[in-house]
């Protein structure tokens, strides 16, 4: 009795399956690279924004400056943007630390859309190769005439469910990727909005 196996599956497939893989494979790539760069922008300095607090009531602005540059995460980097802005409108101290945060925001979400196409888009494509499959196993079974039978179709009707199940495969996993990755930038994001807020804070203070 013969069995099932990932690798013949994936044979019996069909071209379909070529760029199912391609997309399997980005998709892994970014999510590992993703995660790695997250974990780093997700450290955090417990005493950074005390010493903050301390070298601007010093007026020591090159050292909140070099501390920022040190800490390199992308609270620092807003900070380092609202510290060289002191002296100037708050509004304006402001304004800049919201576009640092745009963009440290979208550097965050680098890879995002293509983890969100693939979501969406293996499945189609799973269900493309499962209707091309469909069309080629009742083609070859009016081709065969009066010697048409089961195995014909069956054999044909398996290989286009085939990529139905890479294509399900590869979304859900994309999909699973790309939440949990949004997860990981929105905890970062509220981070980095409490320490603006910190630090806007700190500027209002009294002298």
């Amino acid at each position: 009795m013969s069995s099932l196996s990932f690798w013949s599956l994936v044979m019996d497939g069909g071209y379909i399956m070529i760029p199912l893989a391609i997309m399997l494979l980005v998709s892994i790539y970014i999510f590992i690279e993703r995660c790695i760069a997250l974990h780093r922008a997700s450290k955090y300095d417990e005493t950074f924004m005390k010493r903050i607090r301390d070298y601007i009531m010093e007026g020591d602005i090159d050292n909140a400056v070099n501390l920022c540059k040190r800490t390199d995460t992308p609270y620092s980097r807003l900070i380092l943007k609202g510290v060289n802005r002191i002296g100037r409108p708050m509004n304006d101290v402001l304004v800049a630390i919201e576009n640092t945060g745009n963009i440290e925001v979208a550097n965050l979400g680098k890879g995002f859309t293509w983890l969100s196409t693939t979501a969406a888009g293996a499945p189609m494509l799973g269900f493309l190769g499962t209707v091309v499959g469909m069309i080629e196993a009742f083609f070859a079974l009016a081709n065969a005439g009066t010697s048409a039978n089961i195995t014909v179709l069956s054999s044909g009707i398996y290989q286009a469910l085939v990529t139905t199940v890479g294509g399900l495969v590869v979304g859900i996993a994309a999909l699973f990727a790309y939440n949990y990755l949004v997860s990981r930038v929105n905890r970062i994001m509220n981070s980095m909005e409490s320490k603006t807020m910190e630090f806007m804070d700190l500027l209002n203070e009294p002298a």
